[in-house]
């Protein structure tokens, strides 16, 4: 079956987190490796939250993919956001792009190996959960041992000839603050307004946005050239500053009870993206010694994570990329979070690389070009190649 097709039935078959169920997909997905006589295990659970591991014949290399979607409202769309369809030249759908697409390919390099003739040595794993931070997905997997330690590539989009290495780290913070109510008139002769003590740490958290975090020279020049790229995917300026800088959004912001009290209550849900050079301890000491009146209620942090650019992982799949797409190929680190920094803080070496158009990765019109997908399955079976050429 042609890739693109495969592409459109898992954008039509709904999997949007929340809820994130995922049984449908993952049951779709079994389907194509019964086909190809490649034996598979789900894990299921009362919350229809699935998973599926392949069985490979040696454990050298996993590939992984993400099954689960943001949701999409059908407002504004070319195409209905869940019908798959196919025209001039793309998928269009929520989860073209991130990352139905890149599984598709998966789907169509194992077929190709089959169709070869050749011993199927990778595993593959389709995870769900990974938008709302893969506790039933990957983190699942690890938690049970159901895969170990080893080289990995994510299927999750990427600029075509620059596979990703690495991730800036992340800090959620879920806090609470307390005031001292008073009549409105008063303040702030009397009173301490708990919104505005939120306000004031938010203050101090945008003056760590100026700071700057040294990084040793290798990475140095990876954040750099990795700039250049991110900046042309994204059409966005001063990118070198995203990937260097403390970036921070206070995304959900709720306080006080009527407007002439002094606020006794406010409620901040604030979320930082960590540069390489930044330790998350010390961010969050800051954070508190600047709140006296505030309180940490949940955390969720994870460190800036990256696999070294010389391993056997990273080489073998610039070369395949630069044998179906010609140079100049290397790889980047980028701001986004994923299932990677899991995996690497088990102790696998990750990569990403997967077809896209990233413009349009959780908006409106997402979609993928079929010749993509098709590019992406050369790449994935090259790499298949590549490693079962070691095995022994």
């Amino acid at each position: 079956m042609e890739v693109g097709r495969i592409c459109s039935e898992l954008v039509a078959i709904r999997s949007e987190n929340p809820p994130g169920h995922t049984t449908e997909i993952i049951e779709h997905i079994q389907t194509y490796f019964d086909n190809l006589g490649i034996g598979s295990k789900i894990t299921r659970n009362a919350t229809g939250h699935c998973n599926l591991i392949t069985q490979g014949t040696h454990d050298k290399i996993l590939f992984c993919g993400h099954v689960d979607v943001v949701p999409a409202l059908d407002e504004g769309w070319m195409h209905p956001p869940f019908s798959g369809t196919m025209q001039d030249g793309f998928v269009w759908g929520r989860g073209a792009t991130d990352m139905k697409g890149g599984c598709a390919s998966l789907i169509a390099a194992f077929t190709m190996l089959v169709e070869q003739g050749k011993e199927v040595l990778p595993a593959c794993a389709f995870v769900c959960d990974e938008e709302t931070g893969g506790g039933y997905g990957i983190r699942y997997l690890l938690a049970k041992k159901m895969i170990r330690p080893t080289d990995c590539l994510i299927a999750e989009p990427s600029p075509v000839r620059h596979p990703c290495i690495g991730q800036k780290g992340l800090c959620r913070l879920q806090m609470k603050f307390n005031g001292t109510p008073a009549h409105g008139s008063l303040y702030p002769a009397v009173g301490v307004s708990a919104v505005m003590e939120a306000m004031s740490l938010l203050q101090y958290v945008k003056g760590l946005h100026d700071q700057e975090y040294p990084v040793d020279a290798r990475l140095k020049e990876i954040i750099d050239r990795s700039s250049g790229v991110l900046e042309r995917e994204f059409h966005i300026h001063d990118v070198s500053e995203v990937l260097t800088k403390l970036m921070f959004n206070p995304g959900v912001i709720k306080g006080g009870e009527k407007s002439n009290v002094v606020a006794q209550h406010c409620d901040l849900d604030l979320e930082l993206r960590v540069p390489w050079g930044c330790r998350v301890p010390e961010l969050i000491a800051g954070i508190k010694s600047h709140a006296p009146h505030g309180k940490i209620i949940s955390r969720t942090t994870h460190d800036p994570s990256i696999t070294p650019p010389s391993c056997r992982l990273v080489t073998v799949t610039c070369n395949e990329v630069d044998r179906v797409y010609g140079g100049p190929v290397f790889p980047i680190v980028q701001w986004a979070a994923s299932d990677a920094r899991h995996l690497r803080l088990c102790g696998f070496n990750v990569i990403e690389y997967g077809p896209g158009v990233i413009s349009t990765l959780h908006a409106v019109n997402e979609r993928v070009t079929i010749e993509s997908l098709n590019r992406a399955s050369e790449v994935y079976l090259g790499i298949m190649n590549g490693y079962a050429g070691s095995h022994e």
